[in-house]
């Protein structure tokens, strides 16, 4: 089971650094925090039909919002400036969460690494100046805990952002989101935009992306389980040595998050969401072979990599700035994910973090 971290070393006399803009932690609690209700407002959710989107967008409705704007793929190339203007021509959002992102395991980060960092970097540059240019009241904007340098003290505090370079498999996504960052931080200071940015760690849960050749850790690890207990295997084989640690968020929990930064938090600073505890590759594996009932051997080619060696988020702020713990159990979390997968198994490539 994930272990919960220590507590984090003093925070460090210099200010956060976020490129042009930078200012001390606020001293507010989540209760004193502005609002901005939601109810009324028309929102433009990115991403809104995928892994993360459409729990946010189950959120949105309940709280009320006037309408609910999800652009697909299909009718509007977010990467295509024209597109993007286009779509906020139509639709005069108030409030818009840029949730949508090309984004995969070390694999496909291995594989597409030009095609990430244009991709999200297009996409962000764009919803990011529409954003300004239409008045949006308020944008959010998803980033990434990849941005984070590669040998970040763990847990991973907010002021670490700029310490280093990212490990180096995920170095192209991680730059283009932190990216945006900056260029929040640019538009905040010269002309008064209120964006905040949001760092999530690894996410998983229903609906998820179980694809081989684009999955994360835990949906990958999940089908492996699953399909070799099946077909009667006696042994799996998985990627590295086992040593790495991750940290993972159910995705409607990662969803409640996002929804309370955008009705309480105005600064910007960046904010983990996480839940301030790792658990190591070799745990995992083995904890999803029982979740499974994979009884076999489990086996590890050290010629693949690990990625970045450990991975774990400070909460502090999330949880002093919105209010936010997150709240279900590792345990359940993966058996949700597993009974949605059995119950899935045919359709689940076609959904999951890629969906736009």
């Amino acid at each position: 089971m994930p272990r919960p971290l220590p507590e984090p070393p003093a925070p460090r006399s210099r200010p956060v650094i976020i490129g042009p803009v930078s200012s001390p932690q606020s001293e507010r609690s989540a209760s004193e925090a502005p609002q901005l209700s939601l109810a009324g407002k028309r929102v433009l959710v990115t991403g809104g039909a995928g892994f993360l989107g459409a729990p946010v967008c189950r959120l949105l409705r309940a709280r009320g919002v006037a309408e609910l704007i999800v652009p697909r793929r299909r009718d509007h190339d977010l990467t295509d400036a024209g597109a993007v203007a286009a779509l906020f021509e139509s639709s005069r959002p108030d409030v818009v969460l840029h949730l949508a992102a090309e984004v995969g395991g070390i694999g496909a980060n291995r594989d597409n690494p030009g095609r990430f960092f244009y991709a999200n970097m297009a996409m962000g540059l764009n919803v990011i100046e529409q954003a300004r240019l239409s008045g949006v009241q308020k944008l959010v904007q998803v980033g990434t805990v990849c941005s984070y340098p590669k040998f970040t003290p763990v847990p991973f505090a907010e002021q670490n952002l700029w310490d280093g370079y990212p490990e180096e498999t995920n170095a192209p996504y991680g730059v283009a989101k932190k990216a945006l960052l900056v260029m929040l931080g640019g538009y905040r200071e010269q002309y008064g935009f209120h964006g905040i940015f949001l760092m999530p760690t690894n996410l998983y849960g229903p609906g998820d992306n179980f694809e081989p050749a684009s999955s994360h850790v835990i949906p990958a690890l999940i089908r492996k389980c699953e399909e070799a207990r099946i077909a009667g295997a006696e042994s799996i084989t998985c990627w590295g040595t086992g040593s790495a640690s991750r940290e993972f968020l159910y995705v409607d929990d990662c969803a409640e998050a996002i929804v309370a930064a955008t009705e309480r938090y105005d600064d910007p600073e960046p904010i983990n969401i996480g839940v301030g505890a790792e658990i190591t590759i070799r745990e995992l594996v083995t904890l999803i072979a029982r979740v499974t009932c994979f009884t076999g051997e489990i086996l590890w080619d050290a010629s693949k990599p690990d990625g970045q060696p450990r991975r774990a988020l400070d909460t502090t702020r999330a949880a002093h700035e919105l209010g936010f713990r997150a709240g279900t159990p590792f345990d359940e979390g993966l058996r949700r994910t597993v009974d949605w997968f059995r119950e899935h198994a045919e359709t689940a490539p076609a959904t999951g973090a890629n969906a736009l």
